[in-house]
């Protein structure tokens, strides 16, 4: 119980903080893509993991009434291109996770497999979040005056992944992690 008390208060603590900075991490965003692209380490995701991403969107858009044209780095929505970049699959909230595992797991004797079993729930979690959050900006600039899914782009996505955390641990905490027996 103190374990999971630990957790959830570190995700508390980063999501106060995302609040408190979510305006200069925005701009910080914008510096570090600057950095890795001008390094090259964007074109393998952009070339093979973007295309499939936007054809992902695609679908799960036309479940919502969204006609969008598909392209290898973005999508024509209502006659305006809109770019689907390596930086918006969701690496942050990647990171952000990662993080989490270090102090999800810390001071925990989880065995092995169930430690192996959460890891691989949440990474798939991640995916799904990340995919979903591009749907609703899809789905928000069909729908909607374009401003509302750049607010939801830039500020409601890290929120949103902050929730999926905290659902996570907790599902993770009551139904995956396993002590181990000592003996």
């Amino acid at each position: 119980m103190k374990r999971q008390k630990q957790t959830f208060s570190a995700l508390f603590a980063i999501l106060v903080i995302l609040l408190l900075i979510l305006p200069l991490w925005v701009t910080f965003n914008d510096f570090l893509t600057k950095i890795v692209e001008n390094v090259g380490l964007y074109k393998w995701i952009q070339g093979t993991i973007v295309p499939f991403e936007v054809r992902m969107v695609k679908f799960i858009s036309s479940l919502f009434g969204v006609n969008l044209q598909a392209y290898a780095n973005g999508m024509m929505i209502k006659g305006r291109f809109v770019e689907l970049s390596w930086n918006c699959l969701g690496w942050q909230s990647l990171f952000i996770f990662l993080v989490t595992l270090v102090v999800g797991f810390r001071g925990g004797n989880y065995n092995l497999i169930s430690k192996f079993e959460a890891v691989v729930f949440g990474l798939l979690g991640i995916f799904w979040i990340n995919l979903l959050r591009l749907v609703v900006i899809v789905v928000l600039f069909s729908y909607l005056p374009p401003l509302f899914a750049i607010v939801y782009h830039d500020y409601m996505a890290a929120i949103v992944t902050i929730l999926f955390l905290f659902g996570f641990w907790w599902f993770s905490y009551k139904h995956i992690l396993v002590e181990r027996i000592k003996g």
